[in-house]
């Protein structure tokens, strides 16, 4: 038996058992994927024309075997095995209503692809649902998880500057990954033309100064390479691989299962508690029970969601922790795709050396004194590049002197920005198991039913209408907008299905991500979030994770679970 199981290995889980086996807890992490090595399951390593394809993946694959995954920017031939087959984890979603659900079944999870932009959400976020009714009030407020944010900021490392805005708190920063010279110019002319709107350096989890508990860990600082989503051997991105996984197992705590897919958690009437986790060996399909004094489940959103409603019993006839009809329900993913993108006729006449892992972020500026048309608000993500020789030589007439000359000259500046809107909680938009169809384990699919709602669709058309006027006023010549919202799950941010709140007939988790109907069952995934913001949601997800970790072993050692 152990004191504590952890289920999955990605961002939330990680940390989970890294902050529980540095508390003394013997924890275990159950990861439904292969096992992977840091390092040496990477393939950053591989020079262009040693990828695959060259980097590209054969239609005939992407159509029997990646249709959903390959929707993802980041992926290739060259990471092609830190991504689900579609063909082979199945789920279905209602006619004209798409959902794409990206996802990675290994050691470290999503970890190893994501984007690592790193937010904290703010006071106004944790106030926003409570504000305008919509959603289950935060049971907690930011002053509850500052310190939270400060510790995981210090352990996996965030490059980004201070600010001292009210909506995007400052954090525990590495120096940031400076904006270039066009950057910088779309920076000037931004926040001259539009008072109150900022472009500041993209906060990211990439070490541009590896410190020395980084260091311990056997992390360097970022070589600047742009091959963040093949994995990198260096540690210089913050991965469950690189950084928590490790920190966990020098405790001499942790025992890592993969190829263990859970079936459910198992609940103990008498005791109101749970047990232990219910798990079937991926390969061969047995079964087999791990009991543990504390649960968390990490399995990201929907895997979460999938494993407590699967976990039916006399005492939940609905789902485990489910007596509030909560679990599934309120699924949120933040607006994608919505982007402008221009030329910069008049852009410096210089380039820039490297390529950063960030950009620039334009945090929220509507709805922030005074409200709006719609309710909430978005943020941009983007960044300015100067095009290369080919854009002056290949494909146009010429030969001879003309043609080497034009070789030599580089092209425009282009800028880029991109919208990340907040998405309301919806008890309609949900999660559940699919009546009929099960895996080729025999646990039921997730359906899931989601679409954006009137007030995202008002969101969408101002984000293009400021995209728009922020290029043009740089002196840029906007040439592309993606104007519709991206299908709900391209923005990888899914969360929602097993919300915190004050009170339990409207939520799932109280205010330390604790069950309300199971005492010792943690969720800190996406799931427990009550509402988006706008931000990015990753860095929140492990705030939240280490300080359920904190309060779960106080709990424990007080005899209170």
């Amino acid at each position: 038996m152990f004191d504590a199981i952890v289920i999955g290995s990605g961002m939330s889980g990680a940390i989970a058992a890294k902050e529980l086996c540095e508390r003394g807890l013997k924890t275990l992490v159950i990861e439904r994927g292969r096992k992977l090595e840091h390092g040496a399951s990477y393939s950053d390593g591989l020079q262009p024309w040693e990828l695959p394809d060259a980097g590209m993946i054969p239609e005939e694959e992407v159509a029997n075997d990646y249709p959903i995954q390959s929707q993802c920017y980041a992926m290739s031939s060259a990471n092609k095995d830190f991504w689900v087959k579609d063909s082979e984890h199945p789920y279905s979603t209602p006619e004209g209503k798409p959902f794409s659900w990206i996802r990675g079944n290994h050691l470290g999870g999503r970890s190893l692809m994501w984007g690592r932009q790193s937010y904290r959400l703010s006071a106004m976020d944790f106030e926003a649902n409570a504000k305008d009714g919509h959603g289950s009030d935060w049971p907690i407020r930011y002053e509850d998880l500052a310190p939270w944010y400060d510790h995981i900021e210090k352990f996996i490392g965030v490059a980004g500057s201070k600010e001292g805005l009210a909506q995007l708190p400052d954090g525990e920063f590495l120096p940031p990954f400076g904006l270039n010279d066009a950057e910088i110019m779309f920076k000037k002319a931004v926040e001259s033309k539009f008072p109150g709107r900022n472009v500041i350096p993209g906060r990211v989890a990439n070490l541009s100064q590896a410190q020395p508990q980084h260091e311990e860990l056997g992390r360097t600082s970022c070589q600047v390479r742009s091959l963040c989503e093949r994995g990198c051997s260096y540690g210089a991105y913050h991965s469950s691989l690189s950084s928590s996984l490790p920190a966990a197992e020098r405790t001499g705590n942790l025992t890592i299962v993969t190829d263990a897919i859970v079936h459910s958690i198992i609940h103990d009437p008498k005791t109101g508690k749970a047990t232990g986790v219910r798990v079937i060996d991926s390969n061969t399909k047995k079964t087999q029970t791990y009991e543990a004094k504390v649960i968390f489940s990490c399995a990201s959103t929907i895997g979460t969601t999938q494993i407590l409603l699967n976990s039916k019993s006399d005492a939940f006839p609905e789902g485990l922790a489910n007596s509030s009809d909560m679990v599934g329900r309120n699924l949120m993913d933040h607006l994608y795709g919505l982007s402008v993108a221009g030329v910069l006729p008049n852009g410096p006449d210089t380039f820039y050396k490297g390529r950063r892992p960030t950009g620039l972020y334009i945090p929220r500026f509507r709805n922030v004194s005074e409200p709006g048309a719609f309710l909430r608000g978005y943020g941009y993500q983007g960044g300015a590049m100067r095009m290369g020789w080919r854009t002056a030589a290949l494909g146009k007439p010429g030969m001879g002197a003309d043609l080497k000359e034009r070789t030599r000259k580089l092209g425009p500046w282009m800028v880029y920005i991109s919208g990340f809107g907040e998405m309301l909680p919806n008890p309609e938009n949900r999660v559940t198991l699919h009546p009929n169809r099960k895996d080729k384990w025999g646990i039921p699919i997730t359906h899931i039913d989601c679409a954006i709602g009137p007030n995202e669709q008002e969101m969408a058309k101002q984000i293009i209408t400021d995209g728009k006027a922020m290029v043009e006023a740089v002196g840029g010549i906007v040439v592309s907008t993606g104007t519709e919202p991206g299908v709900p799950g391209l923005g990888i941010h899914e969360m929602g299905t097993a919300c915190m709140g004050k009170d339990p007939a409207k939520s799932v988790l109280n205010g330390f991500n604790q069950a309300h109907d199971v005492p010792n069952l943690f969720i800190t995934d996406g799931s427990a979030m009550a509402s988006s913001g706008c931000q990015n949601p990753s860095l929140t997800y492990m705030a939240l994770s280490a300080r359920a970790a904190h309060h779960a072993v106080e709990f424990l050692r007080e005899g209170k679970i």
